[in-house]
């Protein structure tokens, strides 16, 4: 099995080496062996760093991954994932929720035409 030296695990990630190093630093990724001085990393970390990316975009925080990580080669992983999972949802349902607000916002913005902030009539209800 080929080890991946720092830099192509960045390019294939789009992470920056810095990025790597600090998810090492933090226990988010495991300890790279060096070789010639270089970090090089298991082909594995690819799969790990997509789940990393996956969780982040989902809301997670990476304190909350690392503790999801960290629980990986214990019995009862599945069930931790989807509790964590199950709390992560109101979060992310209210998120959405927000974020709808603001959407319908800048459409009705859109909507109005006056495109002047000083005369505006929804600037003036808010």
């Amino acid at each position: 099995m080929r080890q991946l030296d720092i830099a192509e695990v960045a390019s294939r990630t789009g992470l920056r080496p810095s990025t790597l190093r600090y998810y090492e630093r933090i226990g988010l990724l495991p300890v790279a062996d060096q070789v010639a001085g270089r970090r090089v990393y298991p082909p594995t970390v690819l799969r790990r760093l997509a789940l990393i990316r996956m969780t982040q975009r989902a809301g997670f925080t990476l304190r909350e991954i690392g503790a999801f990580l960290a629980s990986d080669t214990t019995p009862g992983t599945t069930r931790r994932w989807r509790a964590l999972a199950e709390r992560k949802l109101p979060e992310l349902d209210r998120h959405i929720a927000e974020f709808q607000q603001l959407r319908t916002a800048v459409a009705d913005c859109l909507a109005c035409g006056c495109m002047s902030f000083e005369t505006c009539e929804l600037l003036s209800s808010s």
